[in-house]
């Protein structure tokens, strides 16, 4: 019996997805608990395992295309088995009226899905696009331009329904002198097989002769496609700036008691960082400030009992955010621990979808940075995001005498629909105090 493979669904806000490896090939047989392929969601990569045993008979999906979940993505079954015919993914059209979710139907009678059954994504719109005009050129006419190194699609096309014609090709590069055109042969070479216009690299070169070396930069600043990680970042925070109204609120925060704390407990055998002393006195700040911890869609506010930490990390392909639940009830050592474990596998690629959901408070620290002050855009889903930034040795005023301390700057981003000016103030303050509190620490690691 045929059985289908479909896209899984990741988390609630994933709606597709795209496969960035297949690690089985046509043809081979598949076992229950294989890894089939990889995919790579809006913040990680992760495996989707077979939960069917047979022969790989066909991979209806490759590597790079995005498809909405729930789509059939290739097929599994006895070897020699005919493979329905796969329908192309597409979204289903939003109905008139609100109507109760219906199960996929399958691509065969009786054939289970191999993925596990996750709840369809919600109806998308959308909108309809004429189709682009298509693309006609002659056979010689093709030759020419592939021989020149010419990228013809901007010709005008004199043939019938404005096909592009050898006539078209040798007026279209006279008119651009290509006769006087000097390239060298790999760098001629180079560009026909990087599919670049020679025409364009001389305009780019103001004229001289094309060497190999201009191709090369030509080929590194071609564009290319933003991977889904940064697409979902990019889309998200655009979202955040247009419907929060952000304001911003900055206080200096002398961090000597912080540091020595820091020290004695690092020395005998404990490892905490900088960001577990700011995360810990987070964490009490939003129980004393709920407004903070709090959300709004503009209409309603909702309020988290619960303090859930997000902790940006910086990857090579995006930028993540772990999330600390419960970070509230955590004693400083058990939030240290979870932080740790939460980067560690952020770092590895291996953290799971609702590992980076759910946070209600986020905290972006660039002190390892060498930075003086920024600004954080508010994760969607929540009312402000921490900016931390480096501390630096400053002369400061402490009982009318200057002296040196060290000095870190914290930045809050607020949504201003939500938090007054003068609760940021006082939220913001209240860490700030907390840090400078060398009571409260004794107290919180002994």
């Amino acid at each position: 019996m045929v059985t289908p493979i479909v896209m899984p669904k990741f988390g609630q806000m994933t709606e597709d997805s795209a496969i960035v490896e297949w690690l089985k090939k046509e043809g081979d047989t598949v076992a229950k608990g294989d890894v089939l392929f990889l995919v790579e969601t809006d913040k990680s990569v992760m495996e989707v395992e077979s939960f069917s045993e047979g022969t790989l008979l066909k991979i209806a999906v490759g590597v790079g295309v995005s498809v909405p979940v729930q789509s059939v993505v290739g097929y599994l079954g006895a070897k020699g088995e005919a493979i329905p015919a796969t329908p192309a993914p597409t979204r289903p059209a939003p109905a008139s009226a609100p109507s109760a979710p219906k199960a996929a139907k399958p691509a065969a009678r009786g054939a289970a899905p191999v993925a596990v059954a996750f709840a369809p994504a919600a109806a998308v719109a959308v909108p309809s696009a004429a189709a682009p005009a298509r693309f006609r050129i002659s056979p010689r006419a093709a030759a020419l331009a592939k021989d020149s190194v010419i990228d013809a699609h901007a010709i005008a096309g004199s043939g019938p329904e404005g096909r592009i014609v050898e006539k078209d090709m040798r007026a279209y590069l006279e008119a651009h002198d290509y006769a006087a055109l000097r390239v060298s042969p790999a760098g001629k070479a180079l560009a026909a097989k990087e599919g670049l216009d020679l025409l364009a690299l001389r305009a780019d070169n103001g004229g001289k002769r094309i060497e190999i070396a201009d191709v090369e930069r030509a080929i590194a600043e071609k564009p290319k496609a933003m991977s889904k990680i940064r697409q979902i970042i990019a889309q998200r925070l655009a979202d955040s700036v247009v419907t929060a109204p952000h304001f911003y609120v900055t206080v200096e925060v002398d961090m000597t008691e912080t540091i020595a704390q820091r020290a004695r407990l690092n020395a005998a055998g404990a490892r905490y960082s900088v960001t577990d002393f700011i995360a810990q006195a987070s964490a009490l700040a939003l129980k004393e400030f709920p407004a903070v911890n709090s959300a709004t869609d503009g209409k309603s506010v909702r309020w988290h009992s619960r303090v859930h930490l997000g902790i940006a990390v910086n990857l090579e392909q995006g930028l993540v955010v772990p999330v600390v639940r419960d970070a509230d009830e955590m004693t400083m050592a058990e939030l240290s621990g979870r932080a740790k474990q939460l980067v560690d596998k952020a770092r590895a690629g291996g953290l799971a979808p609702d590992e980076m959901s759910g946070s209600t408070f986020t905290i972006s620290n660039m002190g390892m940075l060498d930075v003086e002050n920024f600004t954080a855009i508010i994760n969607p889903g929540e009312s402000a995001i921490l900016a931390v930034s480096s501390t630096v040795k400053k002369p400061v005023v402490r009982d009318d005498a200057i002296v040196a301390r060290p000095i870190m700057k914290m930045t809050l981003s607020s949504d201003h629909r939500l938090i007054d000016g003068a609760t940021a103030a006082r939220f913001v303050n209240s860490i700030k105090t907390k840090l400078e509190d060398k009571g409260l620490w004794s107290a919180l690691t002994s």
